[in-house]
């Protein structure tokens, strides 16, 4: 179907857009639109290279990105960008990676266009924690294992995040933990610091969906060895075993031989 457009004036000054996990085919309908009707694209550093192929050559690409205890664009210049492209009556995509609304600073970009009058739009996108779990074979929820699901982040500014570990340790819980590579010997401490149970069921699932993806079933007690091998991105499955088969980590299965 083709892109229905609208008279400049009653475009969006900017529209965030959820880019999904990085399998193109998980892009929304509204997500793919909105790409190619950019004029600029302003695009997180984990979106995928199939989605910024997307990209009209005839807009200008510009990358924001942030890389954890790596190098990173200054939020403020981000926000000024948006501001200033916007200004000039661009169509502008602010294109994050997953759903915006998940550890995206989605807020904070917003809050800004509204201190200058700059209309917006949201396109949410599919999550890095759903995409994991569909890799899987399981349902973030089931009846009678699970009635809540927690989406936690492992660092915050200050560090690796504390969370309300006593609760997370209880028996059935589930939790989709989002910068968690790293953090994983914290992780694993504080939840054995308030009695989790090291048979607990992890799946590692790192570049989720994507071609590379790497899926890595651990429990509690493998937790941080399992994470050592791990380079991308990776959501960390708390509570949750692969349904079927999956690959383990060459390191790993000779550890266990």
């Amino acid at each position: 179907m083709p892109l229905q457009t609208q008279p400049r004036d009653r475009l969006p000054g900017v529209s965030f857009i959820g880019a999904g996990p990085g399998d193109p085919d998980l892009l929304t309908v509204a997500a793919l639109r909105g790409i190619e009707a950019a004029e600029v694209v302003l695009h997180d550093r984990l979106v995928g290279e199939a989605i910024l192929a997307l990209i009209p050559a005839r807009a200008r690409a510009i990358g924001v990105g942030k890389e954890g205890f790596g190098p990173a664009v200054p939020q403020a210049d981000t926000n000024a960008l948006l501001v200033a492209f916007a200004l000039q009556g661009l169509r502008v995509v602010r294109l994050k990676a997953g759903d915006g609304g998940i550890f995206g600073r989605l807020d904070e970009e917003i809050e800004v266009l509204e201190r200058a009058g700059i209309p917006f739009r949201v396109v949410p996108g599919i999550t890095a924690a759903a995409a994991a779990a569909a890799s899987i074979g399981r349902s973030l929820t089931r009846r009678g294992r699970n009635g809540s699901l927690r989406i936690l982040t492992a660092h915050d500014v200050e560090g690796f995040a504390e969370q309300d570990w006593s609760s997370l340790a209880r028996p059935g819980e589930v939790a989709a933990i989002y910068m968690g590579r790293r953090a994983a010997r914290f992780l694993q401490g504080r939840l054995f610091m308030h009695g989790a149970d090291g048979a607990t069921p992890v799946t590692l699932v790192e570049n989720a969906s994507r071609p590379e993806e790497r899926i890595v079933p651990a429990t509690l007690a493998t937790l941080a060895t399992a994470a050592a091998g791990l380079e991308g991105p990776v959501v960390i499955l708390y509570g949750l075993a692969p349904r079927r088969a999956a690959a383990v980590l060459p390191q790993l299965k000779e550890a266990s031989a």
